[in-house]
C-alpha cells in the first residue's frame, strides 16, 4: 500500500464488520430468514428462542441497521435485510460445501432440493431423477411443489437449489435467473370412449362446455390461458367447474367420466402413451407459456445438482 494512502470509509467499515461478524450470526440470520420465524429457526439450529434473538441483535448491532422486523406475523426481512441474505447464504453454503469435502468421500451427500410447479412436475422430473440416481446413487432428492411465487422465493432464500416452473415478469425475478426448457399450449384431454371423440374433427366450443370440466386453480397461467380461449369463443367458465392443480385428481376424473381436462399439453403425457387418456383435436391458439429453471446465478451448485440440470435441458429437447 502506497505512504500515505487512507482507505474511503466504506473500506475501513467493511473491514472493521468482516473481523467481527462470525458464522454464527450468518448461520442464525439465514435460518431465520428462511424460517420467517424464530422459534421454528430455533429448533433448526438446536438453540434456545432467546439464543437466536441475541444472536440477531448482535448482529443489526454490529451492522448498524435493523435487517428483521420480528411481531405476531412472525419474521420478515428489512430491505436491508434482504439484501444480505443473499450474500450471507452465499458464505452459508460455501462453508457447508467446505465441511463436506473435509468430511471425505463417505460422508453422507447433501440431498438436491428441487422444486415444481404441480402442473410441472410430473412431465420431466421423474425421469431427470431416474438418471441422476444412476450415476449418483448416494444423493438423495427432496421435492416441493408450490406455486410459481413461492418456488421463487425459496429459490431466492437458498432453500431451493433449483426450480421448474413458468416464466414471470421480469421484476419477480430479482436475485433469480429464468432458463427456457420448453413451451407448451393447453390441451383439451378426455377418456377415448368419451362422447366428443366421435367426431373426426374439432368440436364445437359450446358443445364442450356441456360437459364437466376440470381446469386449474384461479390466479395460475394455465387458468387464465383457459379463460382466454374460452373468451375468444365468446364463452365464460360455467358453474360446476372442478378446479385443482392435482394431476392425480384432474386424471382420475377425467379417465372415470365425462369431464373435459384443460391442461398443459405435456402434463397427460404418460395417459396418452399408455392410452388411457385422448386429447381432443381441438385447437388452442394463443395458449403457449414457457417453461424452465429458476436458479441463484451465484449460487454453488454440486455435481448431482449440475447433472440433473442437465438432464433436465435434454429431456426437454427429446
Amino acid at each position: 500500500m502506497p505512504a500515505g494512502f487512507v482507505p474511503p470509509p466504506e473500506s475501513l467499515a467493511a473491514s472493521r464488520l468482516l473481523h467481527r461478524i462470525r458464522l454464527r450470526h450468518l448461520t442464525c440470520f439465514v435460518a431465520v430468514a428462511q424460517e420467517r420465524n424464530l422459534g421454528r429457526a430455533a429448533e433448526r439450529l438446536h438453540l434456545t428462542q432467546p439464543a437466536v434473538t441475541k444472536t440477531l441483535n448482535e448482529l443489526e448491532a454490529l451492522a448498524g441497521t435493523r435487517l428483521v422486523d420480528r411481531g405476531r406475523h412472525g419474521a420478515r426481512l428489512t430491505p436491508a435485510g434482504e439484501q444480505f441474505l443473499r450474500h450471507a447464504v452465499e458464505v452459508t453454503d460455501a462453508m457447508e460445501s467446505a465441511a463436506s469435502a473435509l468430511a471425505g468421500a463417505g460422508a453422507p451427500s447433501t440431498p438436491i432440493r428441487v422444486g415444481a410447479l404441480p402442473t410441472v412436475a410430473s412431465v420431466l422430473l421423474p425421469a431427470a431423477i431416474s438418471r441422476v440416481h444412476e450415476r449418483y446413487p448416494g444423493v438423495g432428492v427432496q421435492v416441493t411443489t408450490g406455486s410459481n411465487a413461492v418456488l421463487l422465493a425459496a429459490v431466492r432464500a437458498g432453500e431451493l437449489d433449483l426450480a421448474l416452473g413458468r416464466m414471470t415478469e421480469p421484476v419477480a425475478l430479482h436475485d433469480v435467473a429464468f432458463e427456457l426448457l420448453y413451451t407448451e399450449s393447453l390441451a383439451l384431454i378426455v377418456r377415448p370412449d368419451h362422447p366428443l371423440t366421435a367426431s373426426t374433427g374439432p368440436a364445437a366450443m359450446p358443445a364442450v362446455l356441456e360437459y364437466p370440466l376440470v381446469v386449474a386453480t384461479a390466479g395460475t397461467v394455465p387458468r387464465h390461458h383457459t379463460e382466454v380461449l374460452l373468451q375468444r369463443h365468446g364463452l365464460h367458465l360455467p358453474a360446476g367447474c372442478v378446479e385443482t392443480l392435482d394431476v392425480t385428481v384432474a386424471r382420475t376424473l377425467a379417465r372415470r367420466g365425462n369431464a373435459v381436462w384443460f391442461t398443459p399439453e405435456r402434463v397427460p403425457q404418460t395417459d396418452l402413451d399408455d392410452g388411457t387418456l385422448v386429447r381432443l383435436p381441438q385447437p388452442t391458439p394463443g395458449t403457449a407459456e414457457p417453461v424452465g429453471l429458476f436458479r441463484r446465478p451465484a449460487a454453488e451448485s454440486s455435481a448431482a445438482i449440475e447433472e440433473l440440470a442437465g438432464i433436465l435441458r435434454e429431456l426437454a429437447d427429446g
